[in-house]
């Protein structure tokens, strides 16, 4: 693999895993984008491979490999979906809480399982 491209991935594979530590939930989405994007760099780098097109090959002439460039297409569209899932839950989570932080977001789901206990309370006291 070409030092340029390890360099590349290891520079992507390190910022994505700071980000999917920090506690902002746009931050975790940013460093699952870069880690795949990192993944795609490595999977590039490791099929450089200088040669022709394998549709009408010259007998004696390398070739190039056809599968790590569809094998990277695919991660491609694969990150590319799991990045606009990620968004869209961001979405919805900002819009009901007005918050991407993980501390907001914690709070708010114990205020709503103390306001379900209360009501599970009340509820057992009507019928008991």
């Amino acid at each position: 693999m070409n030092l340029a491209f390890a360099l590349v991935a290891a520079v992507l594979f390190g910022g994505g895993a700071y980000l999917l530590l920090q506690r902002d939930l746009l931050r975790v989405v940013a460093g699952v984008t870069l880690v795949s994007q990192s993944a795609t760099v490595t999977l590039i780098g490791s099929s450089l491979v200088r040669g022709q097109a394998p549709i009408d090959p010259v007998a004696g002439q390398p070739v190039a490999d056809p599968l790590p460039q569809a094998l990277a297409l695919t991660a491609l569209v694969i990150g590319l979906a799991t990045v606009s899932l990620l968004l869209a839950l961001l979405h919805k989570v900002a819009a009901v809480t007005r918050s991407a932080a993980q501390s907001e977001l914690a709070a708010t789901e114990e205020r709503h399982e103390a306001g379900l206990a209360g009501q599970r309370a009340r509820d057992e006291s009507e019928v008991g």
